[in-house]
């Protein structure tokens, strides 16, 4: 039996083995985040959690779509920058680093991919099997390879140093994702999708700020690709206020976000978004089963944000 079958997280080798003692209330860093993850003992958005620690999404393909799916993120980094891959095919304990500088072992030390994510999705032929799931341990193969791509959610604890949180992360909410119209550069299977975008308001005095914390973090997404209320419009979102992924955007004051439409205190700013790779799989028509993380519910990395951002 390979290592990617055995599951070697027991309580003789985890420092705990009544993790929600200690992890209930420290998630601070990645490796608490994963433990309390894969433990039950944190099942929600990981926005906001374990500052200066990088987040990412996850994608998980049979080992047949595996170089159509490198291919489509080389020629689309921004909403798809690949930061690691699985080790082998079949090693869900294990990866290999995209980012120069890093090894695998400096991304994600040890780790359960099946269980380290908060809440997980699983399609089947294309379609939907299982929503916010806890594992996939069921599902996992040693077939499967997973991808482990950038996620804005890693620049936020930057911009909430600058006194510009996010209005989601102060409300406690997901950020929301919207479809546009933006096409992706096809790769092999992959082809006919579009670019999916993440959305935070900011005052418009404040967005040259923004773009210049966010342009360093290439390798989760970088500085936004859009912004002000045309912009809805240009990118093809039909409502912001009824998003495709996440929670509805508010008003400060906990109203509708639309009602502000023209407001300079409330513009809204987009950025590439990591769902977009899940989409361009869900439009592939890709057989057998896919797995990867329900939307807001990261993976969070063992590397930070210094280590992104001087070598990007």
């Amino acid at each position: 039996m390979s290592a990617a079958t055995q599951d070697h997280y027991t309580p003789a080798n985890m420092p705990d083995s009544r993790p929600e003692a200690s992890y209930s209330i420290n998630l601070t860093t990645g490796a608490h985040v994963r433990q309390a993850c894969r433990y039950g003992v944190h099942t929600t958005t990981t926005a906001g959690l374990a500052k200066t620690f990088i987040q990412a999404n996850l994608i998980i393909l049979p080992s047949r779509y595996a170089s159509d799916f490198r291919l489509l993120c080389a020629r689309n980094p921004v909403p798809c920058p690949l930061i690691a891959e699985s080790e082998e095919v079949g090693r869900w304990d294990a990866v290999k680093s995209w980012i120069s500088g890093l090894n695998g072992h400096d991304v994600l030390g040890s780790v359960d991919i099946r269980r380290d994510a908060p809440k997980y999705m699983v399609y089947k032929d294309n379609k939907l099997l299982k929503s916010h799931c806890d594992d996939l341990t069921a599902e996992w193969t040693e077939d499967h390879v997973a991808f482990v791509i950038g996620c804005s959610f890693s620049f936020e604890s930057a911009l909430s140093e600058a006194a510009l949180s996010p209005r989601h992360v102060i409300m406690n909410r997901t950020v929301p994702m919207y479809r546009t119209n933006i096409p992706l550069c096809p790769a092999g299977v992959f082809t006919g999708s579009t670019y999916v975008v993440s959305m935070r308001p900011y005052k418009k005095s404040d967005i040259e700020n923004v773009r210049t914390i966010t342009r360093s973090f290439a390798m989760t997404h970088g500085e936004p690709i859009a912004w002000s209320w045309d912009a809805i419009a240009r990118l093809g979102i039909k409502d912001i206020d009824i998003p495709d992924w996440g929670t509805a955007p508010l008003a400060g004051d906990g109203g509708r976000f639309g009602a502000l439409f023209g407001n300079d205190d409330d513009v809204p700013v987009f950025w590439g978004c990591g769902v977009t790779p899940q989409e361009a799989v869900m439009r592939a028509d890709l057989k057998g089963t896919i797995m990867g993380h329900a939307p807001g519910h990261m993976l969070v990395l063992d590397c930070r944000d210094w280590d992104i951002v001087t070598k990007s």
